[in-house]
């Protein structure tokens, strides 16, 4: 990505604190009970259920290994995505995100107004996937996000799709022990997921960074939609912001988990029983590191608010109602364009 560019330093409220806990990280939980039939015996998901709801309760992050997600296919998406980033600049932009669409490839040397150091290659897991044209609550029209498909590395857009339809399976496995550990009916949220989803998939490359102390590879942010499961390679760098004292906690990598973190529409959802959790990236001097998250999205017409069974007279609603595809493509406008105003957040709907 060439010299650091002033344009990408973070100013000095979001420049990296080094001073970071290292020797801690978040929950692992162990899936086989809901993966191996064999282990599937009541007591086994009653654990699995408490272990979930704890770990959203206190940390809103936890892992999870056993998860039955094939690892050839794991090993097939990270070749992939190497390959594609090892390829020129020239090649890369030909498939060049703009304001149109979620799909394609963008990096912070191109988007002088973006300051995370990273390149990103984006992919919509329904095609087409239909959102709002503008996150005016006026304005009824909808547009369509399809993809842009690179000609390399071969077979790229099928790796991806396969990927996404396991990501898919195990959302929807953990959605249900998410609800069970409210007190819900396992399917709760599942139907706010079934039909025309605006779920996607990302590709990070972050290259070395020669002023690790003053840029971010992620500045702090808390994802908006339902559950972000991360697939990260060996370097790490993904931090959390521990509930328990606001600490920033360092995830180490586990070989072959996959992190999960609550999201907003979660938050709500459950008013506020569990919470979306800040997070961001480190760079690095020495050592490009890859990631790959999976957004597991509503569909754009999902009305987003606190469920009946989760409030009563003692706890009431705690949000106004909003539909989720208009604060998704008002969040996401702000990934090639720095805003003069703070981007939207669920706590600008708080009662």
């Amino acid at each position: 990505m060439g010299e650091v560019d002033p344009a990408f330093i973070q100013e000095p409220e979001h420049r990296p604190n080094l001073s970071i806990i290292q020797a801690e990280g978040i929950p692992v939980i162990d899936l086989s009970p809901i993966i191996n039939k064999t282990l599937s015996d009541p007591s086994a998901i009653e654990g699995l259920v408490k272990k979930v709801g704890s770990a959203c309760k206190e940390w809103g992050f936890f892992q999870v290994t056993n998860h039955g997600v094939p690892l050839s296919l794991r090993q097939s998406i990270d070749e992939a995505s190497r390959k594609f980033f090892a390829q020129s600049m020239e090649e890369k932009r030909k498939i060049y995100r703009d304001e149109s669409t979620i799909s394609g490839y963008y990096d912070t040397e191109h988007t002088k107004n973006v300051r995370d150091w990273k390149e990103v290659f984006d992919f919509v897991a329904t095609e087409p996937t239909v959102v709002p044209l503008t996150s005016d609550e006026d304005d009824d029209r909808l547009t369509q996000w399809t993809n842009k498909s690179p000609e390399y590395p071969p077979n790229f857009s099928v790796i991806l799709q396969e990927y996404m339809q396991e990501m898919e399976k195990l959302a929807f496995k953990l959605l249900e022990l998410i609800a069970l550990s409210l007190g819900l009916e396992a399917k709760r949220f599942e139907q706010f997921f079934t039909k025309d989803q605006t779920s996607f998939i990302r590709l990070n490359h972050y290259p070395p960074c020669p002023f690790p102390h003053l840029a971010l590879g992620v500045g702090r942010h808390k994802d908006a939609g339902g559950l972000t499961i991360l697939a990260q390679d060996e370097v790490g760098g993904l931090e959390v912001k521990r509930k328990a004292d606001q600490q920033w906690v360092r995830v180490e990598p586990t070989p072959d988990a996959f992190i999960i973190n609550v999201c907003d529409s979660i938050q709500v959802w459950s008013n506020d029983a569990y919470e979306s959790v800040e997070h961001r990236v480190m760079v690095n001097s020495e050592k490009e590191r890859f990631s790959i998250p999976y957004f597991f999205n509503p569909a754009h017409n999902c009305e987003v608010k606190p469920l009946d069974e989760l409030t009563n007279e003692q706890n009431p609603s705690k949000y106004r109602p909003y539909e989720w595809g208009k604060f998704f493509v008002h969040r996401m406008g702000g990934n090639l364009k720095k805003k003069n105003v703070e981007n939207i957040q669920i706590y600008h709907y708080k009662l």
